[in-house]
């Protein structure tokens, strides 16, 4: 064992896998960790210091531990020979071809990787999801990795992630809860032991929930989809807000101090993005209608349905108050980000902006601190009249427009009378997040047109 109690594997060193082993390895050093990935253009940014993901907390993390009991390896087949507990942490997408396609999760990558184990496997394993995977899928897994191999016993274990991006370390390292999902088997009580005790070296014991496999793997696909309607319910009422002059701001507030309610999740927005919340409820409405329970499906399906229409309406009141076009006026959008603190572009409602406005023959201007590789990426093939400009100065010069997408702290710090001095006559502010000073903006100059509110407008 090299001194070490156990080695785990991660397969997949995308956002999950990559952030959560780094952490395994910082409050495990008696375990040996190591993430190996297809994709060896990504191995090598995980053994540079220029890290493939950006997350607060994270390089400091990796660079402790990386070479001591953290390594990015290449040989897929070794590194799942050599693995006591494997997690398996690849992408599993929104299908979008065949059945289901538009809603059910694609398990191609996640089946691939499960013929990689059985293939190189010479000794027993523990498997653990940690992708978010539909219900039933462990139970796929093991008849895979089960079949025509009495030899080796694999013991299929789901342990989703419950990570907000941005706050990720301090998700990790303080937890609401670790769940776990085993077979009641004897085998599947030892693989269930073994990732308690894993994460027991710094969770504390009564926030390791652990319950059948089929109850955790559903628990993911609930919890996100709980999130995510929060963020319609507030954001299905704005444009009424906007109809009657009420306060969005003032609404939430109010609603929040419910205590049956809470305040969180609870900001009006240009929409919710991210790699999960839509994903996860259009494959709960997936599985929903796979066993005929249509009112349940057509309930979740509409949190998504709100999401999407709070992206058009957001162009629909830029081409109404820009004179009914756009058609070669510049826009800037500040944030491409789907939330803040993370280069994590997925579902980003900026791509939806970004996109229309194009289509709209805008000329689009791109600013954020962390996420501008990525946004190149989104937008390859889009981009005829894209730039793409890092300081937020000289990206809004000359400008007729600025869209707040990300809610960056940097953007309310900004000297906004020098950037309205250098934007073009009338100038407008669309503030998708409602993180700036309205009424200061407009005293500058600014049309300003929040989200849920009424606009503050120099002319009629």
């Amino acid at each position: 064992m090299g001194g070490f109690k156990k080695k785990i594997l991660c397969i997949g060193a995308g956002y999950v896998g990559g952030i959560t082993m780094a952490v395994i390895a910082d409050k495990c050093p008696d375990y040996r960790v190591a993430l190996v990935d297809i994709d060896h253009e990504k191995i090598d940014k995980w053994n540079s210091d220029n890290l493939p993901i950006y997350e607060p907390g994270l390089d400091e993390i990796v660079k402790r531990r990386r070479g001591k009991n953290l390594f990015f390896v290449k040989e897929m087949g070794k590194a799942i020979e050599e693995a006591d507990i494997i997690f398996v942490s690849v992408n599993t997408p929104t299908k979008m071809f065949g059945a289901g396609a538009g809603m059910a999760a694609d398990l191609q990558y996640w089946e691939k990787t499960a013929r990689e184990i059985k293939k190189y496997a010479r000794s027993d394993k523990v498997i653990v999801e940690k992708s978010t995977l539909p219900v039933k899928t462990a139970d796929a897994m093991e008849r895979i990795l089960s079949a025509e191999n009495k030899k080796v016993h694999f013991e299929v274990i789901s342990n989703p992630e419950f990570l907000a991006e941005g706050s990720a370390i301090r998700d990790l390292e303080e937890p609401d809860r670790i769940l776990i999902g085993y077979k009641d088997t004897p085998a599947g009580k030892r693989a269930r032991d073994d990732i308690v005790e894993l994460y027991a070296h710094w969770v504390p014991k009564k926030r390791i929930i652990t319950s059948n496999i089929w109850s955790s793997e559903l628990s993911k696909l609930v919890a996100n989809a709980f999130l995510a309607q929060r963020v319609s319910s507030i954001n299905s009422i704005t444009p009424l807000c906007e109809k009657t002059e009420a306060d969005i701001s003032e609404v939430a507030r109010a609603v929040g101090m419910d205590s049956r309610i809470g305040n969180r999740f609870l900001n009006a927005s240009v929409g919710f993005g991210g790699s999960c919340f839509k994903k996860d409820i259009l494959n709960l409405v997936y599985i929903c209608r796979y066993y005929g329970l249509n009112e349940v499906a057509d309930y979740w399906e509409g949190v998504v349905r709100i999401n999407e229409y709070q992206k058009e309406r957001f162009v629909a009141r830029m081409m109404d108050v820009m004179f009914h076009t756009l058609a070669n006026k510049r826009i800037c959008l500040f944030g491409f980000a789907f939330k803040a603190n993370t280069s994590d572009t997925r579902e980003s409602a900026a791509i939806y902006i970004a996109k229309r406005l194009i289509e709209e023959k805008a000329a689009l201007v791109i600013t954020d601190p962390k996420a501008l590789e990525n946004a190149k990426k989104d937008l390859a093939g889009d981009n005829a009249k894209v730039e793409y400009i890092e300081d937020p100065y000289l990206a809004s010069k000359g400008c007729d427009a600025i869209a707040i997408m990300t809610e960056w702290d940097i953007y309310k710090e900004l000297d906004y009378e020098k950037i309205y001095a250098s934007m073009r006559k009338p100038a407008f502010i669309f503030d998708g997040r409602n993180i700036l000073d309205h009424k200061r903006l407009f005293e500058i100059g600014f049309n300003v047109y929040p989200i849920g509110m009424p606009g503050l407008v120099h002319f009629s």
